[in-house]
C-alpha cells in the first residue's frame, strides 16, 4: 500500500464514508508514521487483530 493510498483511506474515514479499515501488518510501520503526522491523531482508534493486523476507526471524542 502507498503513502497516497493510506492518505486516502485516512480521509475517507475521517468523512465517515467508510466506518473502519484494516491495515496489514506488513503495512503498519509506514502506515503509523503518516498517521501520527495527522493534527486529529488521537481521534483514530486502532485495534490490534491476531497475527499483527489492525483494524482503525475514527472516533468523534479524541481518545486521552
Amino acid at each position: 500500500m502507498t503513502e497516497e493510498e493510506m492518505k486516502d483511506l485516512i480521509e475517507k474515514l475521517r468523512k465517515g464514508e467508510i466506518q473502519e479499515f484494516l491495515i496489514k501488518k506488513e503495512d503498519f510501520l509506514t502506515f503509523r508514521e503518516v498517521l501520527v503526522s495527522q493534527e486529529d491523531f488521537k481521534h483514530f482508534k486502532g485495534i490490534a487483530q491476531h497475527g499483527g493486523n489492525v483494524i482503525y476507526q475514527y472516533l468523534q471524542i479524541p481518545r486521552s
